[in-house]
């Protein structure tokens, strides 16, 4: 199953959810409250399975989203096949802002890392809510400047940096944007695998494997079934080559 409906429409969304759920959020921090139970009265609430697509790349940008909980990751097919991971996103960001663009297709696939939760509105409401809720089309134009600036970095990486440096800054950046503090370090909050690294990083899943086993035998890093702890953060920024600023609000 794709995703599905958790509370029957737009009465179940209202029954379930309350407004302070939302009042914090970057996007609505400038509404009312009797902006934010509008808000809600127009959403649609989905639960989305792990490894199931919130939306597909190339599909009608029908509804937009916000990341109520979980984490989703932001998918890509190169016109060889390939998939390349562009980011991941975490709770509170909004996801398939196509119309924040002018895009009436999705730009990418966003693929849910595990089980999350999300509330959606029909695209026909974009521009009410950029006219009508103080702050919407401030906080979005923000996000979308992030995401481009973060592509860029992306981009330039891939092509001025060797592959031990971009993994070591990619695996920076999760552990700084969503790490959970352990005993022994930093664990990214969510089940990724050493081909998903692969996909973020331009590389070979053989290449990420040797390198993770490497890092693991220095002690930088501390392995699992699709978990990774960051265990010596400053010896992995050293093999990035620079410390890594904590870069927020990536997404598509």
């Amino acid at each position: 199953m794709r995703s599905s409906d958790a509370g029957g429409g737009v009465g179940g969304a209202m029954r379930r959810l309350d407004r302070t759920l939302i009042a914090d959020m970057e996007v609505f921090q400038g509404a009312t409250a009797e902006m934010l139970d509008a808000v809600l009265a127009d959403a649609r609430v989905l639960r989305v399975e792990r490894d199931m697509a919130v939306f597909g790349e190339g599909g009608e940008a029908a509804a937009f989203f916000l990341l109520l909980d979980g984490y989703v990751r932001v998918v890509k097919t190169t016109p060889a096949g390939d998939q390349v991971i562009m980011r991941y996103i975490g709770a509170g960001q909004l996801i398939g802002i196509a119309q924040a663009i002018g895009q009436s297709t999705y730009p990418a696939s966003a693929v849910a890392a595990v089980d999350c939760v999300a509330l959606a509105w029909p695209g026909s409401l974009w521009a009410r809510f950029t006219a009508q809720v103080p702050g919407f089309s401030a906080a979005t134009c923000r996000t979308v400047g992030r995401r481009l600036q973060d592509t860029q970095t992306q981009l330039m990486e891939m092509a001025t940096e060797q592959v031990e440096q971009r993994v070591a800054r990619a695996l920076c950046r999760l552990a700084q944007q969503s790490g959970r503090p352990t005993d022994t370090g930093l664990q990214i909050n969510f089940p990724i695998s050493r081909q998903d690294i692969a996909e973020m990083t331009g590389t070979t899943l053989h290449t990420v494997s040797r390198l993770l086993a490497a890092w693991e035998a220095m002690g930088m890093i501390a392995g699992g079934r699709q978990r990774v702890t960051v265990t010596d953060l400053a010896r992995l920024q050293a093999h990035a080559g620079k410390r890594v600023s904590d870069a927020s609000g990536a997404g598509v």
